[in-house]
This record gives structure tokens, C-alpha cells and sequence, in this order.
């Protein structure tokens, strides 16, 4: 079975409108190639965004969600106040705030044999602070739908 062709509209001289009812792929390589310029132009780099790909990878775990909220709420803490704040057990809160360590998200001070950690900026702050502002918008337009 043969598909239907697209229809092209004439839109300016930048750009054309493809019926998408009709084709699941674009009929044409670059529809406004002024436009796709411009965002390859300001995309972050390749490293960029493995960097941000692990530090989205880092906070997608919810005992580490957890661990991250402790710290927001707590301030400064030592893993056994950390692990029994969040249901962990020490090997565990020690394994997440190793990755989260080794990752910039949290920083650890030492006092003799005990190991302090706290976030590392008020960027995690922003992160999670926007991420549940988000997760609302979310929840509310599941309850006016």
C-alpha cells in the first residue's frame, strides 16, 4: 500500500507546513534551515551534554533523591544521621554520597573518623526546587484533565 503524498503549503521563504495526518516523517530535510542554524548554533556541546545526561542519570535514583533531600532539609550531616534519616543502611547512604561526591552534587568535610557531607552548590537547590514545582504542574493538569 502506497502512502499519500504530503501536503506542502507555501508558507514564506523559510518555511513550509507538512500535513503530518499524512506522513510520520518530514517531507523535506530542513523545513526553515535559518532556523535549524540557529539552534545548532547555540546547542551546548557534546560534553556538555554527557556531563548533563550523568547528573540527570545521578538524580533519577530515589534513595539518592532522598539522600538530597535530607541534606536540603538538614544542612550538614554525617552518614549515620543521613542513613537513618532516609530508611538506608550505612553501606548504602556511603555507596550513593561516593557517586554523588565523585559527581560535584554533594562535598564532604572530615572530622577525624567521621565524614561530614553537605550539597555542593545551591545549584542542586534550583534543580530539585524546580523539579517538584514542575512535578505540581504536572499533577494539576492531570486533575483538571
Amino acid at each position: 500500500m502506497t502512502r499519500p503524498r504530503p501536503t506542502l503549503t507555501h508558507v514564506n521563504d523559510r518555511s513550509s507546513v507538512v500535513d503530518l495526518a499524512t506522513t510520520d516523517s518530514c517531507a523535506l530535510p530542513v523545513v526553515d534551515a535559518h532556523r535549524v542554524e540557529t539552534v545548532r548554533g547555540s546547542m551546548p556541546s557534546q560534553q556538555t551534554v554527557e556531563d548533563l545526561a550523568q547528573v540527570f542519570g545521578l538524580l533519577a535514583d530515589p534513595g539518592r533523591l532522598r539522600l538530597i533531600a535530607a541534606l536540603l532539609e538538614g544542612g550538614e550531616m554525617c552518614v549515620c544521621d543521613l542513613a537513618a534519616a532516609t530508611g538506608h543502611s550505612m553501606s548504602a547512604a556511603s555507596h550513593a554520597l561516593r557517586l554523588l561526591r565523585f559527581h560535584n552534587v554533594v562535598k564532604v568535610r572530615r572530622a577525624g573518623r567521621m565524614a561530614y557531607y553537605r550539597l555542593a552548590d545551591s545549584h542542586v537547590r534550583l534543580l530539585f526546587d524546580l523539579a517538584i514545582t514542575h512535578i505540581g504542574h504536572e499533577e494539576k493538569d492531570r486533575s483538571d484533565g
